[in-house]
């Protein structure tokens, strides 16, 4: 019998983690995996290897406390059988409460595991364009060639409403930060949308005063930013702009800009603020907030400190902190179906960074979703996705079903989670709602995974 073809574009975390969870499961659906990976013939800006899984940034893979975001996430990645997570237990390195990897041992171990397998076929070449004779699922990254960029510039146009065609693709991530509502002072805080337009009001607004406003400018201005790659150079054009970079091009632009007072009243003076912050609801539950308007090039360190200075913020947690860099990602509700395919081309799967997750973790993540979608279709089983409370439903439903107009890269934070489809959480405070839906996300993911195909092959494979 003629194997199934199941080719997979791109050999990073989301790549390896599908061809390994694919090849595990290749005899059942008479599969073979092409594992396609254009280093070394063609380098990207950032890599220096022709190693599967080469960590390029960051060597960690966050905290393994098991009630954080990233631990719900490993606990379900675990279940399924996660090969970056096995390779992170043979290259890791100490590193406290997070789980850091030495980068060349965790590269080797992922790169050998893949070559040792039988149904796994490496080609080192350029793909521009999906194959014809069979799935086809892109996991090219943050840094995809320009000519496969092309295609999916074209591919996702028809997903595009009419005026926007050819916009689903963008080419630098510009993220905001994202602050625990619970953790906000509320008592310098009003509730207002500009003019009082928009209906319900949307916005939690952080007035400033002349003074607090003059003080967060210097603070802003002087903070550290983190030094741009030689691949990122271009990156400060209009509407992607770092806030301290409008701050720094005078003390009023920010007034006029993402801190605008204008067509706001404070209803604790009857005047308008002399600035303002606007914050943005990040879930339908409202337990999370971004700040609007402050995508940002400053250290992790620098944000915490500076934005704190606001009043509204000077407890805040903040669940996602700011950036900008270099990213080719989809605008993932528009353009992709529940199980990660692209709307119009049924046999092109995308997973990682290209769909809009951010970070490591996630990657792998998406792409052993991605590639238990492709075994399950190829089964002719229908389609049946992580539900919302889990992990892996929860990042699955950011990735399909959030607003197009606000969609940014997500990485696995409380943000993504809503408390409502949790049973019991209802009148809960934060740490006892976080250790609620950390108990309830493994349990729930192990319910809807264990009956799986896929899980019964492991598991009959593995007996205890």
């Amino acid at each position: 019998m003629a194997l199934r073809k199941i080719h997979i574009v791109g050999a990073g975390l989301a790549g390896s983690e599908a061809a390994w969870f694919l090849a595990r499961h290749a005899e059942t659906a008479d599969l073979e995996i092409h594992l396609h990976e254009m280093r070394p013939k063609k380098m990207t800006e950032a890599h220096h290897t022709d190693r599967c899984a080469e960590l390029v940034c960051s060597n960690s893979f966050k905290t393994t406390n098991p009630l954080s975001a990233p631990g719900m996430m490993k606990a379900e990645m675990k279940a399924m059988g996660s090969l970056a997570l096995e390779g992170s237990e043979v290259a890791k390195v100490p590193a406290g409460e997070a789980l850091a990897v030495d980068r060349d041992v965790f590269a080797k171990y992922v790169t050998e595991k893949l070559a040792s397998h039988p149904r796994i076929f490496r080609h080192s070449e350029e793909v521009t364009e999906p194959f014809a004779d069979g799935i086809t699922l892109f996991a090219t990254g943050p840094l995809t060639s320009e000519p496969l960029t092309q295609w999916l510039i074209k591919a996702t146009a028809a997903s595009a409403p009419e005026g926007q065609e050819g916009k689903d693709l963008y080419f630098y991530d510009a993220i905001a930060p994202i602050v625990d509502a619970s953790s906000l002072d509320h008592e310098s805080i009003f509730l207002a949308n500009r003019y009082d337009k928009g209906g319900e009001e949307a916005y939690l607004n952080c007035p400033l005063t002349e003074e607090e406003y003059e003080a967060f400018l210097n603070a802003l201005i002087a903070g550290e930013k983190v030094p741009p790659k030689n691949f990122e150079k271009e990156i400060l054009f209009q509407g992607c702009q770092p806030i301290e970079s409008i701050a720094a091009t005078g003390r009023e632009t920010l007034r006029f800009g993402p801190m605008k007072p204008v067509g706001l009243t404070d209803p604790r003076t009857g005047r308008r603020p002399y600035a303002c912050v606007q914050l943005r609801a990040e879930n339908a539950s409202k337990t999370a907030y971004n700040l609007v308007g402050f995508q940002t090039k400053l250290k992790y360190g620098e944000q915490a400190k500076i934005f704190r200075m606001i009043p509204a913020l000077k407890n805040a947690e903040f669940l996602r902190l700011g950036s900008i860099h270099r990213n080719t990602y989809v605008c993932g509700p528009r353009v992709l179906r529940a199980d990660l395919s692209l709307r119009g081309h049924p046999k092109v799967y995308l997973a990682g960074q290209i769909t809009g997750v951010e970070g490591y973790l996630e990657s792998a993540a998406c792409g052993l979703m991605a590639a238990n979608f492709i075994y399950e279709r190829l089964l002719g089983r229908p389609l049946d996705v992580p539900p919302p409370n889990t992990a892996m439903g929860a990042l699955l439903r950011y990735i399909t079903g959030s607003d197009p107009a606000t969609y940014q890269p997500i990485n696995a934070c409380f943000a993504i989670y809503d408390p409502a489809v949790f049973e019991g959480a209802a009148g809960l405070r934060k740490d006892d709602l976080r250790k609620l839906m950390a108990e309830q996300s493994i349990e729930n993911f192990g319910k809807w995974w264990e009956p799986r195909p896929a899980a019964v092959e492991s598991s009959n494979a593995n007996p205890s």
